[in-house]
């Protein structure tokens, strides 16, 4: 298992990106094209129970740390997920310091935790590398708690001081949207909030995360103290290049 909690807690400025078709193909890709970590979307993604394990191998095996983002925080999703070889996870819609204890307590194992352990898990080397799982999981595995509601800007130094919760990270979309902002490129209260969990996160001495939509936004995003950010996804880079290459034949069937 790739251990990605370490090079967080030192600081590194970690490029990810995401998984949404739930294919081990393109997880094998973003892996060898340098990515430091890809997320696994199990929200909004197209990917099944099946195909998850496939696409943590996938990652895994190219270089990248998989980290899944799990519907909810649901104890046996999680527990799956990190079963199959997650170097960490993401839970949507973390609006209380209740909910981020909870979602700590379903990464960990006893005694910092609720999460069963098993000793024949691929996470665990098949019963292997089972003592070795266990002294180093707690140490080694990224919890990430998403950030997307006025209500979690509200309690975002109290999510932020949970010990456990390591990165905060931004859903632009949802965030604007609960925020009630037509334009978040050009609305400042929208700019402050981002600002404000930035703050929030390093003074608490965590990392903040954010996903961007351009080049030019993760450099400014970085600029406000952003340590973990996500570009693109294999979904709209597929959409995307098959696009130029239909104006590039100059296909004109309507779309």
């Amino acid at each position: 298992m790739i251990m990605l909690r370490p090079r967080v807690a030192a600081g590194e400025s970690l490029a990810g990106t995401w998984l949404n078709l739930g294919s081990p193909v393109s997880a094998e890709i973003a892996g060898l094209a340098g990515f430091d970590w890809v997320l696994i979307d199990r929200e909004h993604g197209s990917g099944s129970d099946a195909e998850m394990p496939l696409q943590i191998h996938a990652a895994s095996a190219s270089g990248a740390a998989p980290i899944v983002r799990v519907g909810s925080i649901d104890r046996s999703e999680i527990k799956r997920a990190l079963d199959a070889g997650a170097s960490g996870i993401m839970a949507p819609c973390v609006d209380t310091a209740e909910q981020a204890t909870a979602l700590v307590r379903a990464v960990r194992i006893p005694p910092l935790g609720d999460r069963g352990a098993a000793s024949s898990t691929r996470a665990s080397g098949y019963g292997f590398r089972y003592r070795e799982y266990l002294a180093t999981a707690n140490d080694g595995l990224l919890t990430i708690a998403q950030i997307e509601s006025v209500t979690a800007l509200e309690n975002c130094a109290a999510i932020a001081a949970v010990d456990g919760i390591d990165v905060l990270f931004v859903g632009p979309t949802d965030l604007s949207i609960s925020m009630k902002v037509v334009d978040p490129a050009q609305d400042p209260r929208f700019a402050e909030a981002l600002a404000f969990v930035a703050r929030t996160a390093n003074d608490a001495g965590k990392t903040a995360g954010i996903l961007a939509r351009n080049a030019a936004d993760a450099a400014r995003y970085r600029q406000l103290g952003y340590r973990f950010i996500s570009l693109a996804s294999d979904r709209s880079l597929l959409a995307e290049g098959f696009r130029r290459a239909a104006e590039q034949l100059g296909a004109n069937r309507a779309r």
